[in-house]
Formats: structure tokens, sequence, C-alpha cells
């Protein structure tokens, strides 16, 4: 009843003419212990490719992201900003099935949208650009986690990330790379936060990255893989359509859950 009272009020916001992506004026100017928050990474299916829809655009005032812009609006897809085709990724049914699990209705999930289409694992450490976006995925990141801090409490990393690297070869190296760029995580954000990994669709005939990918419980601790079975794709054998990654959001948030209680 909280939520729906929650989305309703701000559907009222909207049809007064007021901006569809209402800056939240709401937080608290220190730390507020009760405000999750969490780290999307990878690249574009992560980000989100699925196609926006009459879903997409409902509003819930106990979900927030951190906008391009570092700050805080009201969640709604498209919530990452990487290219200009930005849509639906899991990010949002996360945070929805996060909310919808907590019996303390004073909780606020934060997203920090960090996700850059295109990126290999190689591009995700200090100081590397990637060439298209122009951006710093690894930097940016730390920096949008900082900032986000000083308002909530990081509560995990979600990582989804592996088309670029799903070669034989790219492979081989990923293990090593993850479990440095975690630790990297861990270092320059000063906790050992669950992190979370997503397979990558199983649209192609050879998947050895999830391969590697199904093994990051067994060389990374506090850990979990979300599977990507039975997930479609939007027609390029690559990105999850609307449905898949919603889903995809939901697995990521009952794997979240369960690792979170095994720190309680």
């Amino acid at each position: 009843m909280m939520r729906l009272i929650r989305i309703v009020s701000l559907f009222v916001l909207l049809f007064a003419g007021k901006p569809s992506n209402l800056e939240v004026s709401s937080l608290s100017p220190t730390i507020d212990t009760n405000f999750h928050l969490y780290l999307l990474a990878g690249q574009s299916n992560m980000a989100g490719r699925g196609k926006v829809d009459s879903i997409s655009e409902i509003i819930d005032s106990a979900i927030l992201t951190l906008d391009r812009n570092s700050i805080w609006v009201y969640a709604k897809d498209p919530i990452h900003f990487d290219k200009s085709f930005a849509g639906v990724g899991p990010g949002l049914r996360f945070a929805q099935t996060m909310l919808s699990k907590e019996q303390d209705s004073t909780i606020r999930i934060g997203l920090i949208p960090c996700a850059v289409g295109g990126t290999s694992i190689d591009r995700w450490f200090a100081g590397q650009q990637d060439p298209v976006t122009k951006a710093f995925p690894y930097d940016d990141a730390i920096r949008r986690a900082k900032i986000a801090m000083k308002r909530g409490v990081l509560k995990g990393i979600l990582w989804h990330q592996g088309e670029a690297d799903n070669a034989e070869v790219r492979a081989a190296q990923y293990q090593d790379k993850l479990a440095r760029l975690v630790q990297n995580f861990r270092n320059d954000l000063s906790g050992d936060f669950p992190f979370v990994v997503g397979e990558i669709g199983h649209f192609k005939s050879r998947l050895p990255i999830n391969d590697v990918l199904n093994q990051t419980p067994r060389f990374i601790p506090n850990s979990a893989v979300v599977s990507a079975e039975g997930l479609k794709d939007v027609g390029d054998g690559t990105h999850f359509n609307t449905w898949s990654a919603r889903l995809l959001g939901q697995r990521y948030a009952e794997a979240m859950c369960s690792l979170l209680a095994q720190t309680k």
C-alpha cells in the first residue's frame, strides 16, 4: 500500500505539468543508512537496449538514480545514458525487486548507472578510455559512486559484461582480470561489497566467457552469478529484449539478497 501511494503521488505531480525526471530534493544532506546504493557496471546489456514501454514510465519515489549530471532523480527507463539508444536494462527491475523484499518502508534504493556499451574488461581499469564514448568507465564509476556515497550506503555492485571478451583467448585471460577489477572496486570504495555477475545471452553457439563467469564464486569471495537461461534477444543475437532484461534484473536481486543475508 505504501508503495502504491508513493507511485500515485508522483503521477499526480507528472500530470500537474512537472518534468518527467523529477529532481529529488528530499534527500538528507548527510549519509542516510536507509538509502541503499547499488553500482551498475559493465557494457550494453547492463545499460539496456530493450524497447522502452508504458511500464518504463511508472515512477516509484523510493527508487532513485544518479543521472548523467550526478543529480538524484526518480528512476525510470532508460536509467543509463552511455549511448543515445539506451533502453530497458536490468537495473530498474532489480531495484523494484530489492524494494519488494524490504520490511522497512523507509528504505529507498539508489542506482548508480555506470555501464558503457561496447567496452571490453580491459577498459574497466583506471586511466583506460573508451574510444567511442570518450568515457573513462572505471574512473567515472568510482567518481560517481563516491558522489552517491555522500548521501547513502553502498550495498553492492552489479556487473554484466563479457560480450566483448567472448572468444577463447580473451576468455582464458578473463578470470584474472575480473578478480583484479573486483579488488580494485573494493579497495577504491572501501568495502567488501557483494558482487553479482550475469551470464551473457545464450544466443551464440560458443560461450567461453560464460564458462568463466560461472566460476566467479570460486575465485571471488562474496560473489554470485545469475543465469541468462531462457532470456531472449531483440533480434540482433546480442542484446536482451525488454522482458528478458527485466527478468535478469529480478535474478540479480535474488542473488544480491542472498549475499546480503550471509553478511548480516
